[in-house]
């Protein structure tokens, strides 16, 4: 068995690979590259799910960030169980065979009671007052204090938020190289999200991202010179790529002028109803899930939907079948942006009715993936001091909430999720380990057994 790691370096192609990365360029110059075809969704649990079991989403079900769990009539994003996820991963499949082998996970999503030996993955404490505490769950347990107090307190507001630093992906990587030299992991996983961060507030603007891309590059250039110390295969891959954008589409405020959509109105403010709700969209990214109540509406709301200004794609019956999205946790139809687009989850028609959580972050409440969360009002001059007086009330004791995000979809300049065309847009694979020829294209399932190659020849 051949020591393994593999990066996750969110949304890095090889269009950002060049000066401002040159560790990262020099180690794809002197190892093997391929392009990975983007899949359909290309988001971040539904990427990740598919690199570690080679299953599509209609096997492992993961078919989005989030999806509308029918039982409970509810939205709900960003769970985090490991038994959501319906096939077999590959540490599951290694360990059979040889039950000596080790598996490390950080921060790859679905990492709470999986079959690892050693994981990390964000998890805050929830206190009755209202506030929100940083802090991790581990396994084993332990394994959450040894880390906290050799790094300090997961830096989880610079990890989402408007406060989003390399910090959080340096915090992870830190820690990844003190499991493996406390532990010795056969295979490691390694999430490292900061570009994810200015590449969707600011899209492709190289003037702004290339201190992000020098960022990141250091982190790299420290966890890859650790591991190839060891004669270690490191494998450097994304999920996918992120490209510019210029137009949200409110899929659900178009529903709702239609009469679809159910809303229950709360101290003045509106609430998504989607178990009322004859038709609704699951927005993520470039991509939205549209449930429909009665099946009857599902040829009509798509006819709808494919005059939407910006929307390339309505799937449904076997269209969901071609691109391996056919699961129950799937929409009835399933709306893919241009290029030039991306879906908010926004539903009401007048901001004064907006609910509270729209101007929070509240990853947990919002019927929708919100990247607007990243974001504070360029036109209010007075935001810090306002952060700054709500802290102070909280450390008094005081309840307030931080409702500091704007209500502007229009502030987002990047996205993903949709199959991209041009190869430079693609998510990469680069190895240590060369094989074969460079700038093939292989499918994302088939990601798994390069791993499992890697590891076991």
């Amino acid at each position: 068995m051949k020591k393994t790691v593999v990066i996750n370096v969110v949304g890095l192609t090889k269009r950002l690979i060049g000066e401002h990365t040159p560790y990262i360029k020099s180690f794809l110059e002197k190892g093997q590259t391929s392009y990975i075809e983007p899949l359909l969704p290309g988001v971040t649990c539904a990427v990740q799910s598919t690199y570690v079991t080679g299953k599509w989403p209609s096997e492992h079900g993961i078919v989005g960030n989030g999806w509308y769990f029918k039982d409970e009539c509810e939205v709900k994003f960003w769970r985090q169980s490991n038994k959501l996820v319906e096939q077999p991963k590959i540490w599951d499949d290694i360990k059979e065979k040889h039950p000596n082998f080790t598996c490390a996970n950080h921060f790859w999503w679905y990492n709470m009671y999986s079959n690892v030996d050693y994981s990390l993955t964000p998890r805050p404490n929830y206190l009755a007052d209202g506030r929100k505490i940083p802090d991790i769950y581990s396994y084993p347990a332990q394994l959450r204090d040894e880390m906290q107090t050799a790094l300090g307190t997961f830096p989880l507001f610079e990890f989402w938020g408007p406060k989003t630093t390399i910090n959080s992906s340096k915090w992870i990587a830190d820690a990844a190289l003190l499991t493996d030299k406390k532990h010795n992991p056969d295979l490691t996983f390694i999430y490292l999200p900061h570009l994810d961060y200015n590449l969707q507030r600011y899209g492709l603007d190289f003037k702004v991202i290339s201190k992000d891309l020098n960022e990141i590059d250091a982190v790299v250039k420290e966890l890859v010179q650790h591991y190839e110390a060891l004669e270690t295969r490191v494998i450097l891959l994304s999920e996918y790529g992120i490209t510019n954008v210029n137009r949200p589409i409110h899929l659900n405020r178009l529903l709702r002028k239609e009469g679809f959509i159910a809303v229950r109105e709360e101290r003045g403010l509106e609430l998504l109803d989607a178990g009322a709700s004859d038709v609704f969209a699951v927005a993520d990214h470039q991509i939205a899930h549209v449930y429909c109540k009665n099946e009857q509406d599902i040829e009509r709301v798509a006819e709808f939907i494919k005059a939407v200004e910006g929307v390339e794609k309505v799937l449904y019956g076997d269209d969901l079948k071609t691109y391996h999205i056919n699961h129950e946790r799937c929409g009835d139809i399933v709306v893919v942006a241009d290029k030039d687009s991306w879906f908010t989850y926004y539903f009401w028609l007048d901001d004064s009715k907006a609910p509270d959580y729209a101007r929070m972050v509240d990853i947990h409440k919002k019927p929708g993936y919100d990247p607007v969360e990243m974001m504070t009002d360029p036109k209010d001059k007075l935001v810090m001091a306002k952060v700054v007086g709500k802290l102070l009330k909280k450390k008094m004791g005081f309840r307030t909430v931080m409702n500091i995000i704007p209500i502007d979809a229009t502030l987002i300049k990047g996205s993903h999720g949709r199959l991209t065309e041009d190869e430079e847009d693609f998510p990469i694979f680069i190895s240590n380990h060369i094989t074969g020829d460079n700038d093939q294209i292989i499918s994302a399932v088939q990601v798994r057994d390069l791993i499992e190659d890697h590891l076991l020849n």
